[in-house]
């Protein structure tokens, strides 16, 4: 019998582990064109705290009682699918549990790229695409400019600084503890802040990128937004990929800097990976030859079984991860 996680209750604020419930998935058989899946790893990722709330958005809601969903790599086990073969390891978004039945036109293929499974749901996946098309496509980085990046030790953060440094900019991180913001700079990350440090991130921002910044790619929201408006230079561009800072509060959030947006004609844009999935083939081409180059580290924080789903997921919003946050089963 296959299991999956499911959304119990809708959370009000910071889910809880009684907001899931762990549920039994009845064994259907395949139908043409359908493939079933062992699942050997599963993502969660911040955006999934949306899902949970009943509210329009870009992608529809959890529904109560139902399998959750997410990013997966597993084993295909049985295959009616032209194509896909037994054996074959395959990405889709059936996760949160352990067996998914998934039609042939929703799986793809790992890449033959020289990395292990779960890379392709971390950096060479889509917090790694989030990373490169951001970067060069939203916020159009040029090589010689300033890039400040929040919550630099996560997934699609730590991607950011390398693809910043392969491209020759100067990369100021944030992260929460010295020890992220030394591995960030292990990465190549010219300056680091410690967000968790006493002290206004206003301060610190300018006095880490006294030149300003050209370029802010943003996973946080909040305060490191409105510091990233009082450092930004003439010009700047921001993209907007996340905001954790606030999924789970309802206070607003203050922006002191705003007004700035005129003075200093700051672009600020809002973007989805897949509005860059027709393009993957240029993502891949251009990571696989930094990764072949050694100019790729990635790092990732596991937790094992199915069991470990909800607790994983809850990791994210108390920054208990460095890269990938991610479940092995």
């Amino acid at each position: 019998m296959a299991h999956a996680w499911s959304l119990k209750s809708r959370p009000n604020g910071m889910p809880m582990t009684g907001d899931f419930e762990f549920i039994e998935l009845p064994r259907t058989p395949l139908a043409e064109g359908e493939v079933r899946i062992a699942n050997r790893w599963l993502s969660v990722d911040p955006y999934m705290r949306g899902r949970m709330n009943d509210v329009k958005s870009y992608a529809p809601p959890f529904q109560l009682g139902e399998a959750m969903q997410g990013g997966a790599v597993g084993e295909v086990i049985e295959s009616r699918a032209d194509g896909i073969a037994v054996g074959d390891v395959v990405q889709h978004m059936l996760g949160w549990r352990d067996e998914a039945v998934v039609p042939a036109a929703f799986v793809q293929k790992v890449p033959p790229l020289d990395a292990p499974p779960q890379a392709f749901l971390g950096q060479l996946g889509m917090p790694g695409m989030t990373a490169y098309y951001g970067l060069l496509k939203i916020a159009e980085a040029k090589p010689g400019e300033t890039v400040f990046v929040s919550a630099a030790a996560g997934a699609v953060g730590s991607t950011v600084v390398q693809i910043a440094k392969a491209k020759g900019m100067t990369v100021i991180g944030s992260a929460g503890g010295s020890e992220k913001c030394g591995w960030c700079q292990s990465l190549g990350a010219d300056a680091m802040i410690d967000y968790k440090e006493d002290g206004s991130l206003v301060k610190k921002l300018l006095a880490a990128a006294p030149q300003g910044i050209d370029v802010y790619f943003d996973n946080v929201g909040g305060e490191h937004l409105d510091a990233a408006l009082a450092a930004a230079n003439l010009h700047a561009r921001f993209a907007i990929c996340g905001m954790i800072d606030v999924y789970n509060s309802s206070r607003p959030t203050e922006l002191r800097y705003l007004p700035r947006l005129i003075g200093m004609r700051i672009r600020v844009q809002g973007f989805l990976v897949s509005d860059f999935m027709a393009n993957a083939a240029e993502f891949y081409r251009e990571m696989g030859g930094w990764l072949k180059d050694g100019k790729l580290q990635s790092q990732e924080t596991v937790f094992d079984g199915l069991e470990a789903m909800p607790e994983a997921f809850l990791g994210l919003f108390s920054g208990s991860n460095t890269g990938k946050m991610l479940v092995r089963l």
